[in-house]
């Protein structure tokens, strides 16, 4: 991952969050996308933009293979998790496969049936 002095320094820290980030494969090159690093405090006049797309560093073969299952099965390449490994840091990936539309109003209809039961179960104690 190619990250700023800043950024490193706040990945440390733990101010990292990787909710609604994916990768995307652009022009050959595999690309960290919303992935929100805050900025480091102590470094505001040289900081980084919190949400900028970060590049990733891969071999060409895994970035192929990789590409060559978001194209021929439609799934999504999905940030898992941030660690540092020998000094580096690292992004675990993970091949996703979004919700149809019949999937996401089961489980709104869940949630609403949950809620609506909770809701029962506080009004009568």
């Amino acid at each position: 991952m190619v990250l700023n002095g800043s950024e490193v320094k706040s990945l440390r820290a733990g101010k990292a969050q990787l909710k609604d980030s994916h990768a995307q494969i652009r022009r050959g090159e595999l690309w960290l996308i919303n992935a929100h690093i805050s900025e480091y405090a102590p470094s505001a006049q040289f900081g980084h933009e919190a949400t900028r797309d970060r590049k990733l560093l891969l071999h060409r073969r895994e970035i192929d293979r990789l590409g060559g299952k978001v194209r021929e099965r439609g799934l999504t390449l999905v940030a898992l998790r941030l660690y540092f490994k020998h000094g580096r840091a690292k992004v675990e990936l993970g091949l996703a496969r979004g919700k149809k539309q019949y999937d996401k109003r089961a489980s709104i209809k869940e949630r609403e049936t949950k809620r609506e039961m909770d809701r029962a179960m506080r009004s009568r104690s």
